[in-house]
């Protein structure tokens, strides 16, 4: 037989591409030839196979060979080829069973002494193969845990080329045992809930707590509304007021992700090779902290392969920005759509890419280069100054803030204060609850929870009596609200609903969701 043909796949942005490595090896000058729209790394992938075919001992004759990576309308790009490249080349010379690779996918990167290497992306391959009715996947041994968090296909991971050849001649690799998804035993957590896979459980981590955070009552709450019910929060106060305390905790009070939530921000870190090979299964919802010298690609992705960026990789978690008005203006705009639509779009002139952007934004920013306004006391700067520094931040961006909130300078007497503080297992015990209460109220829709709430769904789920809707006319007129802000002022009331209890949305809910516009009013002036 000289010619054969072995499933592989491709990343392309977060999408898998099935890609056909076929082999044709016959009589003729001994060249090696490549083709299929290859990038030079692909390119390169010749003399990678041919080292490693002979290292491992394989007979390879002097014969033209053809290599042909199709559809020819996808571009090919990294190392991950070499492995079905090999074994197609291998098929074709006879020292594998032409059937042994039927309905089955391979991916790996080989070195030259014929070991396999790990590569990036195997959970959304092994993932898209499952659902396209794939039954088995080679992957590199590193790669073996990830790929079997995947459930109803047999993932087998290989160490070298050797082993490859064996496991397609035999079944089996020598010394090892086949494990199915099906097969594969389930852990219980501590809790009694079943662990997603065997080996696949973070590690646990401890984070800083809400007990460590003395005073700042007001920050406390707006923290835990925020997180309740998925909003963005804005805290501007003095250095040291305890802005970035408060944010880094927030990590401590984000309710559970579930099976689903888990495998969807594990495959973008999938993508990128961030995944822990011991541990795989992401189980904590992300917090990313960027720092302010980050540019528009690195947070919302791109490049010239566009990749998922700092956004992306906050998705169903939070993103936390720093010193806000240390960014660039044009970073900070480009979160506009993303805040808005929960999603990113990139268009590039081979393709459009989506990237997953459902994230919570958290920031953190003081009132004037010197941090002391509006205390003139204190404050060291001229007007000019303190309007050029807020106007960094323009009022399209404040507008998809939901929470507002002042941090006031830490007093002594709150410092020495000994009273135990309220722990962040506690506050999370409130915020879970309420998820419970938004998921059972939004069930059968598309609505993530109150944050998520489009325009169409409030008069549905936000009930407003004549006295809440009087007020909230008074609001609008006084505070000059837009109707962006309008409508995420009714959203925050009805997450402060949801904490008390209460199934509607009261006069005291909707005050103390207007207090929490009241800050950017007073610092930027409408």
């Amino acid at each position: 037989m000289s010619f054969s043909m072995i499933l592989s796949a491709a990343i392309d942005g977060l999408k898998v591409e099935f890609i056909h490595a076929e082999a044709d090896v016959s009589n003729g000058l001994p060249v090696f030839h490549m083709v299929g729209y290859l990038a030079s790394e692909v390119k390169e992938a010749g003399e990678r196979v041919r080292t490693a075919i002979r290292n491992s001992g394989f007979e390879y004759p002097a014969k033209r060979t053809v290599i042909n990576l199709s559809p020819a309308t996808i571009r090919k790009r990294g190392a991950s080829f070499d492995l079905p490249i090999a074994a197609a080349i291998l098929t074709s010379l006879g020292q594998i069973p032409p059937g042994s690779m039927r309905n089955c996918l391979m991916i790996g990167e080989l070195s030259l002494n014929g070991h396999v290497r790990k590569v990036p992306g195997i959970l959304p391959v092994v993932m898209e193969a499952a659902e396209k009715g794939i039954t088995r996947c080679i992957v590199p041994k590193e790669n073996e845990a990830e790929g079997r968090l995947v459930s109803g296909i047999e993932v087998t991971g290989v160490k070298s080329l050797r082993e490859t050849v064996a496991f397609l001649r035999d079944g089996a690799i020598p010394g090892e045992e086949r494990q199915t998804g099906k097969e594969r035993k389930t852990r219980k957590r501590d809790d009694g809930s079943d662990m997603m896979n065997e080996g696949g459980e973070s590690v646990t981590e401890e984070l800083p707590d809400f007990s460590e955070l003395q005073g700042q009552e007001n920050v406390r709450r707006a923290a835990e509304i925020a997180v309740a019910g998925g909003h963005n929060l804005l805290m501007i106060g003095p250095p040291g007021s305890g802005k970035s305390m408060t944010a880094k905790r927030i990590a401590g009070i984000l309710p559970p992700l579930d099976r689903r939530e888990s495998m969807e921000i594990t495959k973008i870190y999938s993508v990128l090779g961030l995944i822990d090979e011991s541990a795989p299964l992401i189980c904590r919802r992300p917090f990313r902290e960027v720092h302010h010298t980050a540019t528009k690609a690195a947070l919302i992705g791109g490049g010239i392969v566009p990749r998922p960026g700092e956004i992306s990789l906050a998705h169903g978690g939070v993103l936390f920005l720093d010193e806000l008005t240390e960014f660039k203006k044009s970073v900070l705009e480009v979160m506009r759509q993303p805040l808005e639509e929960r999603s990113i779009q990139i268009t590039r002139t081979y393709g459009n890419y989506r990237f997953p952007a459902d994230f919570m934004l958290v920031a953190a920013m003081n009132p004037c280069p010197c941090g002391c306004y509006p205390d003139l006391e204190r404050c060291t700067c001229t007007p000019a100054q303190i309007q050029a520094y807020l106007g960094k931040i323009s009022r399209p961006f404040l507008d998809r803030i939901d929470l507002c909130t002042e941090t006031a300078r830490v007093e002594y007497r709150d410092l020495t204060d000994t009273r135990q503080q309220e722990d962040s297992a506690r506050i999370r015990e409130r915020v879970c609850k309420v998820r419970e209460i938004q998921a059972e109220r939004y069930r059968g829709t598309d609505i993530a929870g109150n944050a998520a709430l489009k325009s169409g769904d409030l008069k549905r789920y936000c009930y407003l009596g004549a006295e809440e809707n009087r007020l909230l006319e008074r609001a609008f007129d006084i505070m000059n609200l837009t109707a962006r802000a309008y409508h995420k002022v009714i959203r925050t009331a009805r997450t402060i609903a949801d904490l008390d209890g209460e199934e509607r949305i009261r006069e005291g809910h909707l005050k103390e969701a207007l207090s929490y516009r009241m800050a950017d009013g007073k610092y930027w002036r409408r």
